[in-house]
C-alpha cells in the first residue's frame, strides 16, 4: 500500500492465505458462487462488479482482498434503481467539524473523546467506556457515481474466466473509488489541516 492510497488489492495477502491453489480469492469466488446468482449474462456490468466487490470485502473476506485505508469504515456498490448507473458509498472516519472545534469549552466539560484507536485503527468505543466518557465520532457518508467504462462484461456463467474477470473488474473499482476518496483522505491526513 501507498500512504496516498484509499484501497488497493492485497495481492500478497492472497497468495499467501490461498488454501489449495494460488489465490484466496479464486477460492473464495468458488465458494460464494450465490453472490452472481442474478448477475450471469447481464447486459450491463454493474451487478458483476458490485458482486465481485461483496466477495473481496469483509465481511466475507476477512483480511479483504481489496484493503482500505484505516479511514474507511465500510465502502460498498450498488446499482442505482434510477438509471441502472453504479453508485458507491463509503463512511469516513472525519475530524471533528469546525463549528464543534471553534470552541472547547463544550469539549471539556464533559471530557468528551473522539475516535478511540486501538494500533493505529479506528474502533468502535468498548462498552466499558462508555458507561463513564461520551464520544462524538463523526463520520462523513460520502454517495457518488461510478463510471461503468472499464468494467469487463458480465460472463454468462461461472465459467473459467471468472476470476480474471472479476479481479479485472475490482481494478477498476479501486481505481475509481482512489480518485473519489483519495483526495479527502488526503486533506483530512493532511498535518496542516485546520482544527
Amino acid at each position: 500500500m501507498r500512504e496516498d492510497q484509499a484501497f488497493w488489492i492485497d495481492a500478497r495477502s492472497d497468495r499467501e492465505r490461498a488454501r489449495g491453489g494460488d489465490s484466496r480469492f479464486t477460492e473464495l469466488l468458488r465458494d460464494n458462487i450465490g453472490a452472481f446468482d442474478g448477475v450471469w449474462g447481464d447486459i450491463a456490468p454493474v451487478a458483476f462488479a458490485c458482486a465481485a466487490w461483496r466477495v473481496a470485502t469483509p465481511p466475507v473476506a476477512s483480511p479483504g482482498f481489496v484493503r482500505w485505508h484505516r479511514r474507511v469504515l465500510s465502502a460498498s456498490c450498488a446499482r442505482n434503481g434510477w438509471d441502472g448507473s453504479m453508485i458507491a458509498r463509503i463512511g469516513l472516519v472525519a475530524p471533528p467539524p469546525a463549528a464543534l472545534t471553534a470552541s472547547r469549552a463544550w469539549w471539556r466539560d464533559r471530557g468528551w473523546e473522539g475516535w478511540p484507536e486501538v494500533f493505529g485503527q479506528y474502533v468502535e468505543p468498548a462498552e466499558r467506556d462508555l458507561t463513564k466518557i461520551p464520544f462524538v465520532r463523526p463520520v462523513l457518508l460520502v454517495d457518488a457515481p461510478l463510471p461503468l467504462d472499464d468494467l469487463p462484461p458480465a460472463p454468462d456463467g461461472p465459467a473459467e474466466d471468472l476470476p480474471e474477470l472479476a479481479h479485472r473488474a475490482l481494478v477498476v473499482l479501486v481505481r475509481e473509488l482512489n480518485r473519489l476518496v483519495g483526495p479527502m483522505i488526503a486533506q483530512i491526513e493532511s498535518p496542516g489541516r485546520p482544527g
